[in-house]
């Protein structure tokens, strides 16, 4: 297997950049700083090494932008880890000179003598000890610009005010109610909010509305709704407030809000006043159901939940549409994802997640299914490197979900992992997780991203890891796509449905193991009492054990034909919670949850080409517990470094029903973890997990290392959203959205006395 690698500098003019940028955070403005002689050095460095990629006027644009007022550390920081976003780096000191050049230029007063990173005048602050950076660090702001905090879907934090000595003393600093949002109230808000510059933005409502909120005292800064018609809101497959907000960092102040609308509407806002922008598109709006393909007589159902992805000045947008259980026809509107121009709006590029025929082959789209068939969105958020320019797609199933029997083939490029240009739309690489989905198996999360340290010489793999509702984590070099481990075609059962071919073999992965069960064997029966377990064992005498790609059946018609059980089910495993990942350690941590499915078809309606449509697929239960022992929800840490799991513990103690039970009565039980999956942040000291939807009203703090449990914070409401943290005014907060099933959901700030 080929690694790109990118070897690190010396670790001397690593220590040196340390001190350059200390002593950068004094000077707040460059007068005098730089030297005329330098400033020429420096365009010239610049039209040596740059202007191939850059004109000067967009580097200015970028360095004054990144500037206005901060520390020079921000800039030279930037500009030294981003520039160029391949090959080889420019020495320090030539950043440096190249960062002279456009102040001189400017008009700032040129100095004397050129500035030098081994100057003691440049160096004379560095003498402090680590205490003091740490404190100096904390003070500065830390933004959560993303919806999983940044563009690589990390889900994590450098704060480190929040420690394992204080965490326990956290409180709550403000709580904001979405009661009043939408023409009914909304209990279970998905929405994770942004912070930049001192304002959190979210989405709240079953309408959507946008709502920017003061991010030390959660006062009510502006609002906006979307107003849309009464029948394009009927219509729309996926209501509810959605998962977010995305942000473009305009210049001269024209910073953006996008947001999509459950009517299925790209639209930008202005991030000081929540007005929507003129400028873009049609007075501020895009409708995004103009230029889709939709074959002959298939539904246009199709909207989002998840928030665009905006990566420098160009906003992607993928859809979702209805679940495909049990659809009115084999034909369906196409999940097409599509670009568009951060500024005005227009239309960039078009990525066909089901090709066109003419590109569809019949190893993938036989008998010209690729007409006809649909789906396969991106209903998942997204992911992006801005440095290789390359963004990443996890791809849903195509139409219908159980039954493939109308299109033959593997059904590329479903339930794929995709990386395109961000610039072009064009497709640089992508794996098949799951060939002819006959099973539900979209890719439910934003990939993450991290780079992995390889051995002692600063090697790293840019690398990008995908869970997956089977349980499984690919992880696979984001430059090419080469897999980390290898990754094995086995064979999988086949379907004896009529009119069905299943694909004759799975990828599965050699590493890392998988994070939950994927098959069921009586060594995993309920076992807190013999009864039980006896009762679990005659339960499983009515059903087939299946291995983890049995196909679904026809429902049997006599009640002595057994059909399939197996593990995981259609909502996994993982699902849109997804994972996070310690940038300085390659470790993830996934949540999980164990269900097992039976998956039963029957014939589709009356008047209907879709063949066959699913029947049910609820597990059974031992006199209303669950029918495996636990843990049955649970927190997984994996070390991307050997692709070995560190530590696993059950999410959070037994249900109250289970507590509860009467056949449990006198029984001590142990953490069971619940059926449902961890919302979960990490922070330079620190893992934070929720129980999520249905769980316990707690977050929970771990030691990243052991998954010790250090303290429980209580919350007014089950965490339904996932947690984030930003520092603003000196004082890192912890915030997420909660619920408790009874009164609209909240938006809640943690944060220390």
């Amino acid at each position: 297997m080929t690694r790109r690698t990118i070897k690190s500098r010396a670790p001397s003019l690593a220590f040196l950049l340390a001190n350059a940028v200390s002593a950068f955070a004094t000077p707040v403005t460059p007068e005098g700083a730089f030297s005329k002689d330098q400033a020429e050095l420096g365009e010239q460095l610049f039209a040596t090494h740059c202007s191939q990629c850059h004109t000067r006027v967009q580097v200015a644009d970028l360095v004054f932008g990144r500037w206005n007022g901060r520390p020079l550390s921000d800039v030279f920081e930037r500009v030294s880890k981003t520039m160029p976003p391949e090959g080889e780096k420019l020495q320090y000191q030539q950043y440096l000179d190249i960062l002279g050049s456009f102040f001189v230029q400017k008009g700032f007063t040129a100095g004397d003598k050129p500035a030098r990173l081994g100057d003691a005048e440049w160096r004379q602050i560095i003498v402090q000890t680590d205490d003091q950076a740490s404190k100096r660090t904390e003070s500065k702001p830390l933004e959560w610009a993303s919806y999983r905090g940044n563009l690589l879907s990390q889900a994590y934090s450098p704060a480190r005010q929040i420690d394992r000595d204080n965490v326990a003393h956290l409180k709550i600093a403000w709580r904001w109610s979405a009661r009043n949002f939408g023409p009914t109230p909304e209990y279970r808000n998905t929405t994770t909010p942004l912070m930049i510059n001192g304002m959190l933005y979210f989405t709240a409502g079953v309408t959507r509305d946008v709502v920017a909120v003061d991010a030390v005292t959660g006062e009510t800064l502006w609002i906006w709704r979307p107003q849309e018609s009464q029948e394009r809101f009927d219509q729309a497959p996926r209501k509810g407030s959605g998962r977010g907000v995305a942000y473009w960092r305009g210049r001269h102040d024209s910073d953006r809000v996008f947001t999509v609308t459950p009517g299925f509407q790209l639209v930008a806002l202005d991030a000081r006043t929540g007005r929507p922008v003129p400028s873009f598109g049609n007075s501020g709006r895009i409708d995004l159901k103009v230029g889709l393909r939709v074959p002959p007589g298939a539904p246009a159902d199709i909207g989002s939940t998840s928030p665009p992805l905006v990566m420098g000045d160009v906003v992607v947008v993928g859809p979702a549409l209805l679940p495909g259980l049990r659809p009115k026809s084999r034909a369906n509107v196409k999940g097409d994802v599509r670009a568009f121009d951060a500024r005005t709006g227009k239309q960039l590029w078009t990525f066909k997640t089901v090709p066109d025929s003419a590109e569809a082959t019949t190893q993938d789209w036989g008998n010209d299914s690729a007409l006809y068939t649909g789906n396969a969105g991106v209903w998942a958020p997204m992911s992006g490197d801005p440095q290789l320019g390359l963004i990443y797609l996890s791809v849903s199933p195509p139409t219908n979900d159980y039954f493939g029997g109308a299109r033959p083939g593997r059904n590329s490029y479903a339930n794929s992992l995709v990386c395109l240009d961000v610039a072009t739309g064009k497709l640089r690489w992508f794996f098949q997780i799951t060939h002819h989905d006959l099973w539900d198996w979209d890719l439910p999360a934003a990939p993450i991203l991290v780079d992995i340290p390889q051995g002692q010489n600063g090697q790293v793999i840019r690398a990008v890891a995908e869970v997956t509702k089977q349980a499984f984590l690919y992880v696979f070099d984001r430059t090419n796509g080469n897999p980390l481990w290898p990754i094995e075609e086995r064979p999988a059962p086949q379907s004896t449905v009529p009119g069905e071919v299943s694909w004759p073999t799975q990828p599965v992965p050699t590493k890392p193991a998988p994070f939950d069960l994927q098959r069921i064997t009586a060594a995993d029966l309920i076992d807190f009492t013999p009864a039980l377990h006896d009762k679990a064992a005659e339960v499983l005498r009515n059903y087939e054990l299946g291995p983890l790609y049995a196909p679904p059946t026809v429902a049997a018609p006599s009640s002595t034909a057994r059909s399939v059980i197996k593990l995981p089910s259609n909502l996994g495993g993982a699902n849109w919670q997804g994972g996070a990942v310690d940038p300085e350690s390659a470790v993830v941590y996934v949540g999980s949850m164990t269900v097992p499915e039976v998956d039963e078809l029957e014939p589709a309606p009356k008047g209907s080409d879709a063949g066959y449509v699913l029947a049910d697929n609820s597990p059974p239960n031992v006199d209303g517990l669950p029918l495996l022992k636990p843990p049955w929800g649970r927190i997984t840490a994996i070390d991307l470094k050997s692709g070995e799991h560190l530590w696993m513990r059950p999410n959070g103690e037994a249900p109250a029903s289970v507590k509860t039970h009467p056949a449990l009565k006198g029984i001590k039980l142990p953490p069971t973890g619940k059926q449902t999956r961890a919302g979960l942040l990490v922070t330079k000291t620190l893992l934070f997990a929720g129980e999520g939807w249905s769980g316990d009203p707690v977050l929970r703090v771990h030691d990243k290392n052991t998954g010790e449990v250090l303290a429980e914070i209580p919350l007014p409401g089950t965490q339904i959203g996932l947690p984030m943290s930003y520092v603003w005014h000196g004082r890192q907060f912890i915030a997420l959205t909660v619920g408790n099933g009874e009164d609209p959901a909240e938006l809640v700030a943690l944060a220390l006395p």
